[in-house]
């Protein structure tokens, strides 16, 4: 296996847009997607869709598509292009390894939906005031003393 496999789209990044939301759905993306995809391939998927092409191209479709629920829209690059031999099912046969890693992602990305989500709501109403601590006299060395005495054993 020395042999070097050329890349089959040179000069294209392939990324993944997972989607993670209850009014967003994968199809949702895909439709925002084709509005302005030109020059970029998409592949629709279960988790939402990847994408590739010229890099500038593939950013400006994942920005629109972001505009549509930003804190459930989530990005990340993938190591192959579509159909390389080395990674493709078609050729390993099975589900692709990676997906197993995708499932686990998306337990894990609601969570951050949810913080992402919160943040926005504080900012927009602005940092919640904390009142001033209520002061709590110390407590005397020597009551400390009598308190401890008076416990039974």
């Amino acid at each position: 296996m020395n042999e070097k496999i050329p890349p089959l789209y040179a000069g294209t990044v392939t990324k993944y847009v997972f989607v993670e939301s209850y009014k967003t759905t994968p199809d949702d993306i895909a439709v925002r997607a084709y509005e302005v995809a030109q020059r970029v391939m998409i592949k629709e998927t279960c988790f939402g869709m990847q994408i590739t092409g010229e890099e500038s191209d593939v950013e400006a479709v994942i920005a629109h598509i972001r505009e549509l629920d930003p804190t459930h829209i989530f990005v990340k690059d993938r190591g192959f292009p579509p159909g390389d031999p080395r990674r493709c099912r078609a050729n390993l046969g099975g589900a692709r390894p990676g997906y197993f890693g995708h499932e686990f992602e998306m337990g894990l990305i609601r969570w951050i939906s949810r913080g992402l989500d919160e943040l926005d709501r504080t900012q927009s109403e602005g940092i919640p005031v904390v009142s001033p601590e209520i002061k709590i006299p110390a407590l005397d060395v020597q009551r400390l003393k009598e308190l401890i005495d008076a416990e039974v054993p």
